[in-house]
């Protein structure tokens, strides 16, 4: 078996959710091929002038902040030990804020790493200073490794791969393929063709598209294959005559029972740093109780 552990950063705050994010992460891969890196960006308040006039209250939170992300951190390490994975496999950074959180994290994930994990929502337990979800503004970067938000107790071991027969379809089926590979994982890849083909169904739009989308889910059943996903567990199903695709991968995720969506990103503009195509961006934001990777 291939020993290759890949590095997954782990962005947390503390929060439930982040710790949704850490449970998912260590049910989700085989103990002894992930790496994991527990990453906190903190605060220093002490050097915002807009809070000076309540300094001391803000020394007394941020003590109690740091000790309990402190905690949180433990309680995520030893939950990542419990399943089998390496205590030199399971690594914690805190980091005082630079740039500000996101850029922050995007900055990090230049250093070596395969995947990117936050939870969609965090919090701070101090009113006036609310975190709020860095998930929506990481979506919107270019980050050039798979990015995961994950979302209320996602189950873990059913996957939907939303597919479509553009060319590089087969990229983000060859990451995440390898990110699973020799687990027990069920992966459903799932093609969408719209109801304007269907509805073109007279010239033979439809036809072609059907044939289209047969080839490109023969070609995502062997590249997981190669990956090392066992060929039983893999599954194929087109979807046709639904006006939006973001829509119907998602209802297809909740009826079938699965925790994991994947995407592709897609690029709407020459802006290089901030992009996202429509597709993977609808999908993030139905999929509220799911974790969406989006894919490079």
């Amino acid at each position: 078996m291939v020993t290759y552990r890949r590095k997954v950063l782990l962005a947390v705050d503390g929060s439930d959710q982040a710790f949704e994010a850490v449970r998912y992460v260590s049910q989700l891969f085989l103990p002894n091929r992930i790496e994991v890196v527990l990453f906190h960006s903190f605060w220093e308040a002490r050097e915002d002038p807009a809070y000076r006039h309540r300094q001391a209250f803000i020394a007394e939170w941020m003590i109690e902040q740091e000790k309990a992300i402190q905690e949180f951190l433990e309680r995520a390490r030893r939950l990542f030990l419990a399943r089998g994975v390496p205590e030199d496999a399971v690594v914690s950074k805190i980091k005082e804020r630079k740039f500000g959180i996101v850029r922050d994290i995007v900055e990090e994930c230049q250093s070596g790493y395969d995947a990117l994990v936050v939870g969609r929502q965090g919090m701070s337990k101090l009113k006036d200073l609310v975190l709020g979800s860095i998930a929506k503004e990481l979506i919107r970067c270019k980050i050039h490794i798979p990015l995961c938000v994950v979302g209320g107790t996602p189950k873990v071991g059913r996957v939907l791969l939303g597919m479509d027969a553009s060319g590089g379809a087969m990229k983000p089926i060859d990451e995440f393929g390898t990110m699973l590979a020799f687990t027990d994982c069920e992966v459903a890849c799932f093609h969408v063709i719209s109801s304007d083909s269907v509805i073109a169904c007279a010239d033979g739009e439809f036809q072609k598209a059907e044939r289209d989308a047969k080839i490109c889910l023969e070609k995502a059943v062997c590249h997981l294959e190669q990956t090392g996903l066992s060929r039983d567990r893999i599954t194929t199903k087109i979807a046709a005559g639904t006006a939006t695709c973001p829509r119907a991968i998602v209802e297809e995720a909740r009826d079938g029972g699965y925790g994991t969506i994947v995407v592709g990103r897609r690029s709407l503009s020459g802006v290089k740093q901030y992009f996202i195509g429509r597709v993977s961006n609808k999908v993030l934001k139905l999929a509220k109780e799911m974790a969406v990777w989006v894919v490079s």
